[in-house]
């Protein structure tokens, strides 16, 4: 463990990875980034940076869903994927993504069929039960035990089935940066930005004064 920044060890870590590939950021046609929701500085340290090698390197940029990657991983012949992490102060992130046949890719592609949204337990509940889900859904989390330990303080249970998946996203959003970009959906360092769903804690103590 280590007191120092995530910001400030970045650069030197990737320096070290790239070295053992051998490989440079030259090298690389298009650039992934979890766009959100998450940490706020996170989020914006990737962002950055991200925006910097598109800039720097006339590069395009894929921006993905962070929950988007937690439902691309649910194995689930479900037709509706709910991805769900931990959005802190007691609340969640959320989705609703429905499965989609693409022929032309011969697979079964994920559809947002809702804004991601932050919710406290009791409204992640109601919003379940307004928003039209089919019969066959599967709730996707990297923390099931988290999930289900939140509803349960509020009296409420799970209905469908929990698929735990890695909290580790960085892989699952390559892949998805990648297909997305076969289909054209690239941005620019300029259009690129984040998806916070909330304002951050600074946002909120300024605005309250």
């Amino acid at each position: 463990m280590t007191d120092e920044t995530y910001s400030s060890r970045i650069f030197r870590q990737l320096e070290f990875l790239l070295n053992e590939l051998q490989l440079k950021l030259n090298h690389f046609d298009l650039f992934a980034v979890n766009a959100g929701p998450g940490s706020f500085t996170g989020l914006r340290v990737g962002l950055t940076t991200s925006k910097a090698w598109a800039e720097s390197f006339g590069k395009p940029v894929v921006a993905v869903s962070g929950l988007e990657a937690v439902a691309a991983q649910a194995i689930s012949a479900a037709d509706t994927v709910i991805p769900v992490i931990d959005a802190r102060r007691g609340q969640f992130y959320a989705g609703l993504y429905r499965r989609s046949s693409d022929a032309s890719a011969n697979e079964r592609q994920l559809a947002r069929s809702a804004d991601d949204a932050v919710m406290t337990p009791e409204e992640f509940v109601a919003w379940t039960s307004e928003v039209s889900i089919t019969a066959t859904r599967v709730l996707a989390t990297p923390c099931a035990s988290f999930l289900e330990s939140a509803l349960s303080r509020c009296g409420s249970t799970l209905q469908g089935e929990i698929c735990e998946v890695s909290a580790f996203l960085a892989p699952t959003i390559g892949k998805l940066a990648f297909l997305k970009a076969k289909r054209g959906q690239t941005v620019d360092s300029l259009r690129l930005d984040a998806n916070y769903v909330r304002r951050s804690d600074a946002e909120l103590n300024w605005k309250g004064k």
